[in-house]
């Protein structure tokens, strides 16, 4: 989604409410990823003192698999953003969006916010046993014979 902010820029205390969902075809593209709902973004972009803010909320279901067991989950996640919007910025600066054309694309900057705050590790529980590493039995459905007993 394109937002145009030439009137944010140039009004003091203007402001935009956003709210609308990125479809799972915009979703596919994103290796190692599947989402079973579209992510849904619900917020506002405002100029407060002559500074634009954007902040909003993202939420949606993650399809994943368990790093320890491969246990296949559905995992709801929910995010909340927040950036500085500015119309250039001189040199490579990730502390500001620059709004080039006085517009961003909003679905890029929501996608690349949920990516980065998604766990590096996905458990299926705190205390998931995992797979023996001899004959891939699923540690939480029971002991093998494999097992060791580490003090």
């Amino acid at each position: 989604m394109i937002i145009n902010l030439k009137q944010l820029f140039n009004i003091t205390g203007e402001s935009k409410d956003i709210e609308y969902s990125i479809e799972a075809e915009e979703l596919n593209g994103i290796k190692g990823y599947k989402f079973s709902a579209p992510i849904s973004v619900k917020g506002r972009i405002f100029n407060r003192a002559g500074v634009v803010h954007l902040k909003y909320t993202l939420t949606s279901n993650l399809l994943a698999a368990c790093d320890r067991c491969l246990k296949e989950l559905e995992l709801p996640f929910s995010f909340e953003c927040e950036h500085i919007v500015v119309p250039s910025v001189s040199n490579d600066n990730d502390e500001y969006i620059a709004a080039e054309g006085e517009s961003i694309e909003l679905n890029e900057i929501a996608v690349t916010d949920f990516l980065l705050r998604l766990p590096t590790k996905i458990l299926c529980s705190d205390d998931c046993k995992g797979l023996c590493m001899v004959c891939g039995k699923d540690l939480n459905e029971g002991d093998c014979e494999h097992q060791t007993i580490e003090s």
